[in-house]
């Protein structure tokens, strides 16, 4: 049976109330998983202080997590799929949980490294759990709205991140502070647990028993997505020219991954099924997706090093810088839920056109406004034009990409999605911090950013161009 044809659901979704309740588990799980992508950046320079680590140590701190996090969202996905998503998002709550706690008492770099590790993989164990509970409590265009609210979810964390930081630090100290950034989400997993195990739909009785997960397919799935993400990762630590092979290396093996699906997916349940590609929706939605995380995620590494290290602003008033940004996502993510249905893929075009121009106004303002006058202020009428537009991109282009996915297969489609915005974040962070380093040195902080800036602002061009694709393509069929 193919996605498109499979039943929508299998279980009657629970009353309306519980349903919201359990969504609202979900979100603010999401919220702390994903807020662990951004907030620990502006804790480096503490960390490198009380634990003595290297700069390859720190690297391993910020990357590791988004290694991880990218490397268990498909098999983790399926493994809601198959032996429900309550027991996956329970023990990935739990256990992220559990290595917050044990990052924030770390006592070596090794340790925090360790903490890192595995507090990524538990974060990519929940995500896939959240979309795909969407899948299973709602239907149809119902689903606009829970959408809407995951991608306000997904922007504000993303961009709050650097700011919620500096205010743990600058309350705990430059000594300790960098330890709450762990410990504050201990209590919350801790509740997040216990309602997790209460609201959350239990796998249905009838759903069938004992299935593989597919082992071939997660390790060289596995593989594939650790060849690719490594050099873009660890660009900064491992020189010369001979590390970038493991990306040709790691596409081949994702290549081996399709073969090995397809040929194991016409005798069993495969990890994945790339059936999932012929849905147009799924297949331009994902591309969407991957390219917009590349300039999306990288805009806010560039401003964080451009103000911090460039312009010798706290980290506090770096966060205070992007929040522009996260409360115009915020505010137009729960509208773009509600209306994405009305307006399909064009309301992610206006969105994407509307980052571009904010971007493009924030290199605007730089070159023209006299020097002296404070960044921050300058900068925070066109990132608020940039997160509104953010907003209409996010939760609008999740729901139409997972419109027609079957709920069986939620949350592995999910986790695919997820992955891909995981290795767009990593390829754009590598590519716009490239420009970033070589221009600073001969050219200066400022316009290093402006030229960073731009390098993100064309690769979200490229994701305009392909919903301009199947714009087009809709209206001549």
């Amino acid at each position: 049976m193919s996605p498109a044809s499979a039943a929508a659901g299998t279980t009657d979704p629970p009353d309306d109330r519980r349903r919201w309740q359990a969504l609202g588990v979900g979100l603010v799980a999401a919220f702390m998983t994903l807020l662990d992508v951004s907030i620990v950046n502006v804790a480096v320079p503490s960390i490198e202080a009380a634990l003595g680590a290297s700069p390859s140590d720190l690297q391993w701190v910020l990357s590791g997590y988004a290694l991880t996090f990218g490397l268990v969202l498909v098999p983790a996905g399926r493994f809601g799929d198959v032996r429900g998503r309550r027991n996956a998002f329970v023990l990935g709550i739990a256990l992220f949980t559990l290595t917050s706690a044990l990052a924030g008492t770390a006592r070596s770099p090794d340790w925090l490294v360790a903490a890192r590790l595995l507090q990524g993989a538990a974060a990519g164990l929940v995500n896939p759990q959240v979309t795909g509970l969407i899948q299973q409590l709602f239907r149809g265009p119902e689903r606009g709205r829970p959408f809407g609210l995951l991608g306000a979810t997904i922007g504000v964390s993303t961009a709050v991140g650097p700011l919620l930081g500096g205010l743990l630090i600058a309350g705990g100290g430059t000594e300790h502070g960098w330890r709450w950034v762990f410990f504050v989400k201990v209590p919350v997993g801790i509740v997040a647990v216990v309602l997790g195990w209460r609201l959350l739909p239990a796998r249905p009785t009838r759903a069938p028993g004992h299935r593989p997960l597919d082992p071939v397919g997660v390790l060289l799935l596995g593989i594939g997505v650790t060849l690719v993400l490594l050099p873009l990762i660890q660009r900064e630590q491992w020189r010369g020219t001979a590390w970038w092979l493991l990306v040709p290396a790691g596409l081949l093996t994702l290549a081996g991954f399709g073969v090995w699906e397809r040929w194991y997916g016409r005798r069993h349940e495969p990890l994945f099924d790339l059936r999932l590609f012929r849905l147009r929706s799924y297949a331009l939605g994902s591309l969407i997706a991957l390219v917009y995380f590349g300039g999306f995620t990288a805009i806010f590494f560039v401003f964080t090093l451009y103000l911090q290290n460039g312009l010798g602003y706290s980290a506090l008033v770096a966060g205070l810088a992007i929040t522009p940004f996260a409360l115009g996502s915020a505010a137009t993510s729960a509208i773009g839920g509600r209306i994405v249905d009305r307006f399909g893929r064009r309301l992610v075009a206006v969105g994407l056109a509307t980052v571009v121009a904010g971007l493009a106004a924030v290199v605007g303002v730089l070159t023209l406004v006299p020097d002296g006058v404070p960044v921050p202020w300058v900068t925070a009428a066109p990132l608020l034009v940039a997160g509104l537009g953010s907003g209409l991109v996010i939760a609008p282009n999740q729901t139409l990409t997972l419109s027609q996915v079957p709920v069986p297969q939620a949350g592995s489609g999910a986790g695919m999605l997820q992955t891909g915005q995981r290795v767009g974040s990593a390829a754009g962070i590598a590519a716009v911090g490239a420009v970033f380093f070589s221009a600073v040195g001969d050219d200066g902080w400022t316009t290093a950013f402006g030229r960073s800036l731009l390098l993100a602002a064309g690769i979200i061009t490229l994701a305009l161009v392909a919903a301009l694709v199947e714009i087009v393509g809709n209206h001549r069929r």
